[in-house]
């Protein structure tokens, strides 16, 4: 009789995704147009201007940047597009919003240039543990991406999957 332990997960057809694979590398930095403003809390145009033009923005170049102003400061419509035209060419990805904003971004646009080719007709399962903390909507974009191509999705693990999608 043969005793040897053979571990069928390896053996199988499954294709195991870990989301967090597709996080981008690069470093994060988030910017407060309010610290651009008087006393944090006034936009005084030609002062905006030139803080803007005086700013070293070098410094973030190839960052992936977000940027936002406290919800109580009052910010005319032009004043972030104007920001954002300084970091435009310097940044790697430029995003209005919080700092957890660009990150479920950044996920959610590399799952939208994923190559799905290796998933046609496979049976796959998104990894349900993650080091990192992933925005529910990553997962759910990563779940209509491959529910038209896949013939079998679930969540979790091999040992103890959540079946979602059979064609």
């Amino acid at each position: 009789m043969n005793n040897q332990i053979v571990n069928r997960v390896a053996q199988s057809a499954l294709i195991t995704i870990d989301i967090s694979d597709f996080i981008p590398i690069g470093t994060r930095t988030h910017l407060e147009l309010n610290s651009f403003m008087h006393q944090g809390e006034l936009l005084r145009e030609v002062a905006f201007r030139k803080l803007l033009k005086a700013h070293h923005w070098t410094q973030y170049q190839n960052h992936f940047v977000s940027f936002s102003y406290r919800a109580e400061t009052v910010v005319p419509q032009w004043a972030p597009l104007l920001f954002a035209t300084y970091l435009g060419p310097i940044a790697q990805k430029t995003h209005f919003g919080t700092a957890q904003q660009l990150e479920e971004q950044l996920l959610i646009d590399s799952i939208e240039a994923m190559d799905l080719e290796p998933y046609q007709n496979g049976l796959v399962i998104i990894k349900g543990c993650s080091d990192e903390a992933i925005a529910e909507s990553a997962y759910i974009r990563l779940v209509t991406k491959l529910q038209p191509i896949v013939k079998k999705l679930a969540f979790g693990e091999a040992c103890s999957s959540v079946p979602l999608y059979k064609k």
